[in-house]
């Protein structure tokens, strides 16, 4: 692809040698909006050079740089400079490479040799997969999937919640008032019953919490009915959230979670012991992080019992060991700030030079509308009963508008689970935001539906035209307005993928192909594309099944698929 930046730095090197073409190119700037041109470059700079106005040395370079084959226009304008591409050659050397790559288009080899490892969604065992776990879990599949589209080798972890004072609680609820078949039956929302059972009569009789606390004593010293009363939850959890992984296309590369770290618990304490960071603090063992504006990180209880702030430094020590990584990234909600900023600290003070290669990517938090959510009180909303209602909701909307629709079922789960996902990563994730089955079902403006009918429809002209889609047309006849600008989203694409991975921000290509799902529809609407002109109908079919790719590319790398029929 022809970079045309760097056209416009050689131009202007050529006839302002005093200045290197790197530091012409970061002169350059966008114009506001596309009448001022496609790109403009300043003349303040040039004035120290040649002593005189910048609106003087503008004039004199265009004057200078005379007629070019790649714009169509070069203006002086005040102290600036403004440069129209060529379109026609524009549109060529987009639509030449989308073409060629097809899918890939957009993907790099950035990453080659580098290791990414993504930690997203970790749910708590025995608790409710709800709705407050859906961020991180559609946020960190589609980090997972866009480093991957850039050449990382990546590696996906989901970090189960799988140790803690909470099994502990769980084995005396079940010890007290458990039913094995009972539970197997309906997992989640028996053990969720025993837990919220436990916190009632604990308020009663306290001395429950002291028996928990010597059951996952127990479980931590290898007791053998704790381990198995441990193993069995634990196998009958991830059997449910499974279920909802499955909904979502999601797999991981690894499910070790807190307990795969117990054994790992020593060797970390004998760093800190050797490193002299490790502080007695009233029988309990502290790292001092005051000279660092935190307050101090509990490393071990008074019974010798580990937090799970140790338990994260054991892991990523374990992850930089076994995969050597790149970055070590954590999506979890930005009310843990604190805790990533502690241990990140402290795997520094242990004298790991790597720690800043461990990343916290937080996001705003999830509340109810009647209230914040509480797995204690019982009042949550189950991930699965959202996305299984946002699939019958579609199904009632094709029963009612396309009753013929072939793969009703299929089609009516590839709309409704992308409407929740594309709404999801519609915001910046930094954002909190009140959960409401309105919004998130809601299938009109700028949601994942949209963008989905969009590339049915694309899809369904290039059907009907019954022809081989080339790039062997007359690349001049995408030069009109609105068949240049769904070119030049295109042509950002590439760039828009790199953002997002640099800023860790799934929402920047979210937005962008809802970007160019408008302009593909204004196109769609303003240029008819099977005309009887065949070397316009070839060159506007060109353009129909470039903005599909891309549609259907944006899409995978947040989740959401692309029906080919709605």
């Amino acid at each position: 692809m022809i970079d045309f930046k760097q056209q416009i730095a050689e131009l202007i090197n050529k006839n302002v040698e005093e200045m290197s073409k790197e530091e012409l190119l970061g002169l350059i700037e966008v114009p506001p909006n596309y009448e001022m041109g496609d790109y403009a470059i300043p003349c303040f700079k040039m004035a120290k050079i040649f002593r005189k106005a910048p609106n003087v040395i503008s004039q004199e370079i265009v004057e200078m740089i005379g007629d070019n084959k790649y714009f169509e226009k070069i203006q002086s304008v005040g102290p600036y400079i403004n440069f129209f591409i060529n379109r026609g050659v524009f549109a060529e050397t987009v639509l030449k490479e989308v073409y060629e790559n097809k899918e890939k288009y957009g993907a790099t080899d950035i990453g080659k040799g580098r290791n990414v490892i993504v930690e997203f969604s970790s749910p708590n065992i025995a608790k409710p997969f709800h709705i407050g776990h859906i961020r991180t879990t559609v946020i960190g599949h589609s980090l997972y999937k866009i480093y991957n589209f850039l050449g990382f080798n990546t590696i996906a972890i989901n970090h189960l919640g799988d140790y803690g004072t909470q099994f502990g609680k769980l084995i005396v609820a079940y010890k007290e008032w458990g039913d094995r078949e009972i539970i197997e039956a309906n997992p989640i929302p028996e053990l969720l019953k025993l837990y919220i059972k436990f916190h009632e009569v604990a308020e009663e009789k306290p001395e429950l919490d002291d028996q928990a606390r010597e059951w996952f004593h127990k479980l931590e010293n290898d007791d053998v009915e704790a381990r198995e009363l441990w193993q069995w939850i634990r196998d009958v959890s991830l059997k449910e959230f499974n279920r909802v992984y499955d909904m979502l296309n999601i797999k991981y590369d690894s499910f070790a979670g807190e307990s795969f770290y117990s054994d790992k618990m020593p060797r970390v304490i004998d760093i800190m012991n050797k490193k002299e960071i490790l502080k007695d603090s009233q029988g309990a063992r502290i790292v001092d992080l005051e000279p660092y504006g935190m307050p101090p990180a509990l490393i071990q209880k008074r019974d010798g019992s580990t937090l799970y702030i140790t338990r994260d430094i054991a892991a990523a020590l374990y992850r930089k060991e076994t995969y050597d990584f790149y970055r070590n990234i954590y999506v979890v909600g930005s009310q843990q700030k604190l805790h990533f900023e502690q241990w990140m600290k402290i795997v520094e003070l242990m004298g790991f030079e790597w720690a800043n290669q461990c990343i916290h990517v937080p996001f705003g938090m999830v509340a109810l509308e009647e209230g914040t959510m509480s797995t204690r009180k019982g009042r949550v909303v189950f991930l699965e009963d959202v996305l299984n209602k946002a699939v019958d909701k579609t199904k009632e909307i094709i029963e009612e508008k396309s009753p013929n629709l072939e793969n009703k079922d299929k089609v009516a789960k590839q709309i409704g689970i992308g409407a929740v996902v594309f709404q999801e990563l519609s915001n910046n994730r930094i954002k909190d935001y009140t959960f409401s089955w309105e919004r998130t079902l809601a299938f009109e403006g700028e949601t994942g539906p949209y963008v989905q009918y969009t590339h049915a429809r694309a899809t369904s002209v290039l059907s009907k035209a019954g022809i081989e889609v080339t790039d062997d047309i007359d690349y001049s006849l995408l030069s009109n307005e609105e068949a240049i600008n769904v070119v030049r989203l295109i042509h950002d694409f590439k760039q828009i993928v790199i953002d997002a991975m640099e800023k860790d921000e799934p929402s920047i290509i979210t937005r962008h192909i809802v970007d160019l799902a408008q302009a593909f529809n204004k196109f769609y609407h303003d240029c008819p594309i099977l005309v009887d002109d065949e070397e316009l109908k070839k060159a506007r079919l060109l353009l129909v099944n470039s903005a599909k790719g891309v549609i259907k590319t944006g899409l995978s790398l947040i989740g959401v698929e692309a029906p080919e029929k709605m």
